[in-house]
This record gives structure tokens, sequence and C-alpha cells, in this order.
């Protein structure tokens, strides 16, 4: 078992009296994309910060490839490319300028290696445009390709999709998705978006007020357990209803719909007991609880940042 690339350990931040992130723990596995949810000012960008040195910790530590934050910040460091804020450009540089301006700064990177980012990031027709050229989605690509120069382990992703087109948004997610299939990087993405998420991510942790709500894989959201969410559409309803009241089945219903929860053979037995008692059954189909339904259920929440 691989050792996870990022531990998050007991991590709180206090400014002032008020305490931001409260003993917040959780682990980061290698060549996953782990997502990163939470309402507004639940401390999402904050534990990023923290993450990448641009905030202290008050207590707790972050260790990134198995290096301390705290204690050995540049080995850890090392090991994390990251876009927190919008990626700075120079606009009037074409994109392989920029980047060749930015590996300056870091000793040992080829040309080859900038090819390589390029190609890693499908920009390999614009790449000799001027930025100013170039769109939303194709800036936030460019920024990739900078944040993984150094080939980084881990790269963290502050809110990548904001005031990305669903095009760009689809692009970025196959990209990412590719980038932790064949070169096993982690990539860390926060978002408000939740029906992206549960596309783009494999698991994701969820914060509010600063702790730790859950973490899963996105599968076990999908289909929690062997039970299922079954909506029965029939007719007449109040009769259905009363009949599971009795056999004390709970059922939701929206004035259309009986819904509960039952296993395979509970919906066929089920669905016989219904027609033999003469009520129509018009339908029957699966409502798993989407990621956002699950979050809001969670968080008591509909500020979703």
């Amino acid at each position: 078992m691989h050792k996870p690339i990022v531990e998050i350990q007991n991590v709180t931040k206090r400014i002032g009296s008020k305490t931001i992130i409260d003993n917040l723990s959780f682990d980061v596995p290698r060549g996953e994309v782990f997502g990163f949810l939470g309402p507004n000012g639940a401390g999402k960008t904050t534990t990023i910060r923290m993450m990448v040195g641009l905030m202290a910790i008050t207590g707790g530590d972050i260790r990134i490839g198995g290096y301390s934050i705290r204690t050995h910040f540049e080995q850890a460091i090392r090991h994390v490319g990251a876009i927190v804020e919008n990626p700075e450009m120079y606009k009037f540089l074409s994109g392989y300028h920029n980047l060749v301006h930015y590996a300056r700064m870091i000793p040992g990177i080829s040309p080859d290696r900038i090819q390589e980012v390029i190609t890693l990031v499908g920009l390999e027709n614009r790449i000799h445009d001027k930025v100013k050229t170039y769109s939303l989605g194709m800036r936030q690509r460019l920024g990739i390709a900078q944040a993984l120069l150094h080939k980084p382990s881990v790269l963290i992703l502050d809110e990548p999709t904001n005031g990305l087109d669903p095009a760009g948004i689809r692009e970025l997610r196959d990209h990412l998705r590719r980038l932790t299939r064949e070169d096993g990087i982690s990539v860390i993405v926060s978002s408000h978006l939740l029906a992206e998420m549960e596309l783009m991510c494999d698991r994701v942790a969820i914060i509010q007020n600063g702790k730790l709500v859950d973490v899963r894989q996105i599968g076990d959201y999908v289909q929690a357990e062997e039970r299922q969410r079954v909506a029965f559409d029939l007719e007449p309803l109040d009769q259905a209803r009363r009949m599971l009241e009795e056999a004390n089945v709970e059922a939701a219903s929206d004035g259309r719909e009986l819904v509960v929860n039952f296993d395979k053979p509970q919906i066929a037995d089920w669905n016989k007991r219904f027609v033999e008692a003469g009520i129509r059954v018009y339908g029957i189909r699966s409502t798993a609880k989407s990621l956002e339904e699950q979050f809001l259920e969670m968080t008591g929440s509909d500020q979703i940042a």
C-alpha cells in the first residue's frame, strides 16, 4: 500500500479568537483526482493556502511526499504544483515564451520537458500564439502546464472551473483524468460545481465550518449501499402508503410517487403486493441520491461554494 501523497494531520487555523479550520485530518492517495467541497466560508481555500505555504498553520501538520510543510518546507513544496489564484501570464508573450520564462526560475528544466507539458495539456497547436488570443480554458491549461514543469507529485487547483464554459470544463476534466492515469499525479480540486465533481473526482472530502464532514469515494455516493432508493409511480397513492405503513416501511412522497429504500427482492415483492391489492403500478425507477442531495443533507446548507 503506497503512503498517501498528502497527509493532513489535525490541522487547526485560528485568526485572533476565530477558529477557521478545526482539527482537520484526511489523506490524499496517489494517482487520484481528489475533490474538496464545502459551503461558502467552510475553509477550503484556507486549507489549500496552508498546503502551499501561503498561510501559517496554527496547530497540527501537513505532510506532502512524506515531508512536513512546517519543518521541511522546501522538500515538501518540491512535490507540489499549484494554481491558487488565476494563473499569472504575460499576455503579450506566446504561451511557449511564458513557459520558457517560468522555467528559468526553476533549475534543471530542459526544452524537452517544456515540450512534454505542452503535449500533456494539449496545447501543441496554439502554443506559439500570444496568450492574449487564448480562451479562458486555454489559459487554464497553460497554467496547469506551468504548474507541472517541475514534475510535481500533486497538483492543487483552487476553483479551476471558475468562468469556464461547459466545453472548457469537460476539456479540463479530461486532462486531469489523463494526468492521474498516465502520469500517476494526484490532483486536488476545490470546486462549488457539485455535478462536475461527481464526474471529475475519484474521492471527495466535504468540510463545513472548518470541520471534516465526510470523505468518500464517488462510487459510494452514487450507490452508497445494496439498498436502492426506489420511486413507485402508482395509483391510488394513499392506499399504497397505508400498506407500507402497516408493514413498518418508511416512505416519502411528492404527491405523485412513493419513494422507499428497498433491496432488489423487495422491489419485486412489493410490486406483486401492490398489483394483487388492485393498485395500478405505472412505473418503478431507481432514484439514487446525487452527490448534491447528499451534500445538502450532510451540511444542511444550500450555500455551495
